[in-house]
């Protein structure tokens, strides 16, 4: 093995322990359960365990079910963990568990970034599925208001953000909407809910 500092020839090999597989694996369930829940500083094992002890049974419970929804009830895109919103933070950045599922509709997924205002997740619809889209008056995301109806900040005639492109369903972008809704809820409209699953914002 190359000494320190030095590089490693092509094909050669970085020697591990044996359970070093083991610990990326555990890490990454511990980052798929925690998210950024532990402001950066990951969790001692006692912190960890009360973690799952407190939140888990909520999300097997509790969990709701948001998709980008077109004109005639079809899921579109099922949000996931890194699916962005309007005002620019992801699906996990937003409050994902309920001790309760709220009575009251719509269900309303708030941002928990500090000093972000948005009211509740709205996706940003995205034909590239990289960069973010420019909205119909040619502006980009981010020179948009990050709180309902999204209208631009460059004085234009922009009533708010609208995605200028056509969903593979065939509908415009603009025509879908972010639905939230229980478990219940997604039956009644005949579609699958799967099982649940410890991870957040899953």
């Amino acid at each position: 093995m190359a000494g320190s500092g030095q590089r490693r020839a092509p094909g050669e090999y970085i020697n591990l322990p044996s359970h070093a597989a083991a610990d990326v694996d555990a890490y990454f369930e511990y980052r798929a359960i925690v998210g950024d829940d532990d402001g950066g500083r990951v969790f001692s094992p006692e912190e960890y365990e009360e973690y799952k002890r407190r939140v888990l049974p909520m999300r097997l419970h509790n969990r709701l079910y948001v998709s980008w929804v077109n004109p005639q009830g079809m899921d579109c895109i099922l949000i996931g963990p890194q699916h962005k919103c309007l005002c620019r933070h992801k699906f996990s950045e937003h409050k994902t568990d309920f001790p309760e599922i709220p009575t009251e509709r719509p269900i309303l997924i708030s941002c928990k970034q500090p000093g972000c205002r948005c009211v509740s997740f709205e996706y940003v619809a995205n034909a590239s599925g990289t960069s973010d889209p420019n909205c119909r008056c040619k502006h980009s995301l981010d020179n948009h208001n990050t709180r309902p109806p999204y209208k631009c900040q460059k004085n234009c005639n922009c009533t708010g953000f609208s995605a200028p492109f056509t969903c593979t369903c065939g509908e415009s972008a603009n025509k879908h909407i972010t639905l939230v809704e229980s478990k219940e809820e997604r039956e009644q409209r005949g579609h699958p809910t799967g099982y649940a699953t410890p991870y957040k914002a899953m």
